[in-house]
Formats: structure tokens, sequence, C-alpha cells
């Protein structure tokens, strides 16, 4: 069974390129092997799966979170850390604002490999 921790006094911080950005952790979720949660918004779902080897951090690419409506993007910081972020069809323009104001550059679109 999933355990949830709920926090009572939620760790606020800052994050991004100016600190802008306020971040509230507000919960800790603990899972078992083969276990999954899934994130609902807007009608959409996003699982994440706990394995023995480590995590499914996301459905399929090119498959089950096209169907969602995402696309998923490889994306690059100033600092050259890597991110993988999976983005709402319907707010692309936001995406691509956020990369800009934070100076992160889109990789590619995995979702859009042939091979």
């Amino acid at each position: 069974m999933v355990e949830i921790k709920i926090s009572k006094k939620p760790r606020i911080f800052k994050v991004g390129k100016n600190k802008k950005i306020k971040l509230k952790e507000v919960a800790f979720l603990y899972l078992k092997n083969n276990e999954q949660i899934t994130f609902i918004c807007e009608k959409k779902n996003y699982d994440f799966s706990k394995k023995s080897w480590g995590y499914y951090v996301t459905p399929s690419i090119n498959g089950r979170l096209k169907k969602e409506g995402f696309k998923t993007a490889l994306v690059r910081n100033k600092s050259n850390k890597y991110y993988v972020m999976v983005v709402d069809n319907k707010k692309l323009k936001n995406f691509k604002n956020y990369c800009k104001t934070e100076n992160q550059k889109i990789i590619e679109w995995i979702d859009e490999k042939k091979n």
C-alpha cells in the first residue's frame, strides 16, 4: 500500500534563473516495487511507477502520452543540466515562454523521434 505523508507545514522554496518561481512541497509518497501513482489534471493522466531497478517516470512517450495530449521534450539549461519535460499540447506557448525566460533550450521533442 502506498504511504502518503501530507506536509502540515509545506516547505516553500524558490527556483529558476532569478529565483522568481515559488514551489511548495506538499506531500511525500512512498512506493513499493510495482506500485504506481497516477496524476490527473484536466482529465489527462500521467503515471509514475516504482520498480525493483528504479522507476518508470513516464508512460510511453510516443504512445500513451501522445494520446493523452502531451509532448515530451529533452531540455538543457545554461548549467548543462538536462531535464525531461512533459508538456500539455494546449500549453506549448506557455512552455516555450518558460524556456526562454529561464534560458533553457529544447534539445529535441522526444515524442517526434522516428527511431
